[in-house]
């Protein structure tokens, strides 16, 4: 709301063109006087009504920021069951404790895997999930072991107790499933305490040395 009060001389000149007139703020002694004073209660009211304002602090141009680059595009998820492996799953027997090992790998590093010494660094529950979504989702998890370098996972695929089928469902899948990674150097039944025979303790390849044996200098095979 302004405060000035224009006299009806303005209203007579012409309308402004293009050009819009900038007032020199320092000649403020030659602005014309107000003709009409404020009435004291609507001056009283309009302090009122600012009183709690702040004058705003001129921020100036904002200074050049370069932009971040652009998050790529993630990859498709690729399955090893898409890539034609030779592994059938009828040739995976399921038993009730699950114990697989790659060859090259130490049976001291088996002992510690199977009584729980290997500290566990990540973990997903697979319970409950429908076999195709289990498939990916266990995918997903070994990537993210591999991002963060985790040595040891544990993976909840449950006891099958509720399955319609006569044998455990996702226990059977995980057992042909961890077998098709190359980053899984081996897995086992989990301890009691970590759900038994319902979960594995999966020991994953040493990311140092998996770049090294790629370079032909570490034996293949050996964690």
């Amino acid at each position: 709301m302004s405060l000035y009060i224009i006299g009806n001389h303005l209203n007579q000149q012409s309308p402004p063109t293009t050009a819009q007139y900038t007032p020199d703020l320092t000649r403020a002694e030659t602005r014309p006087t107000m003709k009409k004073q404020i009435p004291p209660a609507d001056l009283a009211l309009f302090h009122e009504q600012v009183q709690d304002a702040q004058p705003l602090r001129e921020a100036g141009i904002e200074p050049y920021r370069q932009r971040p680059p652009p998050i790529p595009r993630p990859r498709p998820l690729e399955l090893p069951e898409d890539a034609g492996v030779t592994l059938s799953e009828s040739e995976v027997e399921t038993h009730e404790c699950l114990s697989f090992a790659r060859p090259g790998v130490q049976q001291r590093v088996l002992a510690d895997l199977r009584r729980g010494a290997i500290e566990v660094g990540l973990e997903v529950d697979l319970h409950g999930l429908t076999v195709e979504i289990a498939r990916r989702v266990l995918a997903e998890f070994l990537i993210e072991c591999g991002h963060r370098r985790v040595r040891c996972a544990r993976i909840i695929h449950g006891k099958g107790i509720r399955s319609s089928s006569a044998q455990p469902v996702l226990k059977q899948k995980v057992n042909y499933w961890l077998r098709l990674h190359e980053e899984v150097l081996a897995f086992c039944s989990a301890t009691r305490g970590d759900g038994g025979t319902g979960a594995v303790y999966c020991l994953l390849r040493n990311p140092n040395k998996a770049k090294r044996q790629s370079g032909g200098t570490a034996p293949a095979g050996r964690p």
